[in-house]
């Protein structure tokens, strides 16, 4: 399932955007060196909208944002080199290839004539000049718990860990799905009121209405305005928040639904594997919200003054549908690997996980493929705010059998950073684990492309992977020598540190203050992803 997290009542309140203040330890780059150095950060005030748009692509230092230091790197590090292009394939819900900010920027397959209807590179796929569309005309999916409960009860403790985790999830989708439908009456309340479909809280303040429905209604959406901050929009907020509640209710948890029967093949042959067609946004562009969102985090054209700014515009982007709404086939992962792999990617982002995976060897032999083929797997960390090192809590794909030991050095996994230094750093969404989550990027209100010529903020670690996908991706432009292997450990060791104490996953309990534990719990390094310090350390590596 795509690895983004959308805002609901108690995911309102992370959106604050509040000033903070901190002491710390951080590796950060000075004078074109790597140094260690103690920082006293202090952010006041909210971002302004510039900001806010590009605050991944800032600088701790020189913005006291906790972003990539992009902007920095391309300032001082990269003014007059050249760097070659790099194929990133995008295994994701599909990419709409005709934004206009993506333009120049999609991979085209120079062995297949367009729309001849013959397979002219003769690789099974006919005419796939942008990529592959696995799904065909499939959109949504049951989640992997749900196929496994379907089978029926095999005595296996996965049958069992599944229909628990079955059963508490559909307690949970009906209860949102209450609470989704009174806040839609609400919202309606308020529009009715105002006459306007989007309001702000100077909006709100003006209703002066007695009856009680009312002055309800303007209560619950000024404390939700007054969470959210200011790129919340009530009507498209809440419709995605709707959307996504009756997706789970009709698809996902529905034992009834059987959304794999269009694709017309066996999802339990992985030598099946001609199938699905070349639209590689899938029948419904808007659905490829999640992957053209991802793709313009790497790839949108930076400077042109449309949108945000990709990481890198050395790039071409390799499509591969494979994402549905709901969980993703193995089958289907294994093979977009194999052939984003096949096609020359040589960075593959996936920013998408799920809690079971009965067919994972699969997926495994399709890393270890890319292993062997020198290809990066920029992997999202999930957004349950669970640790991960956890058995019982384990997010696949991953690179390990038994989550300790690795069986492949080319996957990264990312977690989620916010733009505000200190203690809260960690997005409260993101998953964490000091053995299976390497390091962080920025993935909380991050500004990128959507279908049909439209920019929007999403969250996730859906996000955070990309912006780490850009950074190897840069490294690989300009360091081209450089394996996947060492781009890993780059990433990792250059990053900036966190703070030295941090508050990690949701807060069960919001009437009590989080206890806030040591960074090096969060991940292997404890660290965010830093592009300025990633080029000096690719520079002096490549040299050696």
């Amino acid at each position: 399932m795509s690895s983004i997290k959308l805002n609901t009542l108690s995911a309102f309140a992370l959106l604050v955007l509040a000033g903070c203040s901190a002491t710390l330890q951080a590796q950060v780059a000075t004078s074109k060196e790597m140094i260690t150095a103690p920082l006293s950060v202090v952010k006041k005030g909210p971002l302004s909208e510039n900001e806010l748009k590009r605050w991944s692509h800032l600088d701790l230092i020189k913005d006291s944002i906790p972003g990539m230091s992009v902007d920095r790197a391309y300032a001082e590090l990269l003014q007059g080199k050249k760097g070659v292009k790099v194929i990133v394939g995008i295994v994701d819900s599909g990419v709409d290839i005709e934004h206009p900010d993506l333009q120049g920027m999609i991979w085209r397959n120079p062995k297949e004539i367009p729309g001849n209807g013959i397979d002219d590179d003769k690789n099974g796929f006919i005419d796939d000049v942008h990529g592959w569309n696995f799904l065909g005309d499939a959109v949504h999916e049951n989640l992997e718990m749900t196929r496994i409960v379907k089978k029926g009860d095999d005595g296996s403790a996965e049958y069992k860990a599944a229909l628990e985790q079955y059963e508490e999830k559909t307690k949970k989708v009906i209860e949102d799905k209450e609470q989704v439908d009174f806040l839609i009456d609400v919202h309606n309340t308020i529009k009715k009121e105002l006459n306007k479909t989007t309001y702000n809280l100077e909006d709100l303040s003006k209703v002066s209405s007695v009856d009680p429905k009312v002055a309800r209604a303007k209560m619950v959406m000024t404390q939700i305005l007054t969470n959210a901050g200011p790129t919340f929009d009530p009507e498209a907020e809440l419709e995605d928040y709707r959307e996504s509640v009756y997706d789970q209710f009709n698809y996902n948890l529905n034992k009834d639904y059987d959304g794999r029967k269009i694709v017309g093949d066996n999802p339990e042959d992985i030598k099946d594997k001609y199938y699905g067609n070349n639209v590689v946004f899938g029948p419904d562009k808007e659905k490829a919200l999640h992957g053209t969102h991802v793709a313009g985090i790497i790839a949108q054209i930076r400077g042109n003054d449309l949108g945000g700014d990709g990481v890198t515009n050395n790039v071409e982007i390799l499509t591969v549908r494979a994402v549905p709404d709901g969980d993703e086939y193995d089958k289907d992962i294994a093979l977009a690997i194999r052939y984003a792999v096949d096609n020359g990617a040589k960075v593959i982002n996936g920013s998408f996980g799920k809690s079971f995976s009965p067919h994972k060897k699969w997926v495994y032999d399709a890393i270890k493929y890319a292993a062997k083929k020198d290809v990066l797997i920029v992997h999202a960390a999930g957004n349950d705010g669970y640790d991960i090192d956890k058995k019982e809590n384990v997010n696949y794909p991953n690179d390990s059998e038994d989550n300790i030991k690795e069986f492949a050095n080319n996957v990264i996994t990312i977690g989620a950073i916010n733009n505000k230094y200190g203690e809260n750093v960690v997005a409260p969404f993101s998953n964490f684990g000091k053995i299976n989550v390497d390091v962080f990027a920025p993935g909380e209100e991050i500004y990128a492309t959507v279908p049909n010529n439209k920019y929007k903020y999403l969250q996730g670690t859906s996000m955070a992977s990309p912006n780490a996908a850009g950074v190897a991706a840069l490294i690989r432009s300009y360091y081209p020598k450089l394996k996947a292997a060492q781009v890993k450990q780059i990433l990792m060791d250059s990053g900036v540190a966190l703070p030295s104490m941090v508050i990690l996953g949701e807060n069960p309990d919001p009437t009590q203050k989080p206890v806030a534990v040591s960074s090096k719990e969060s991940s292997r390094t404890g660290k965010m992803v830093n592009a300025y310090n990633a080029l000096l350390m690719a520079e002096k590596m490549s040299k050696k």
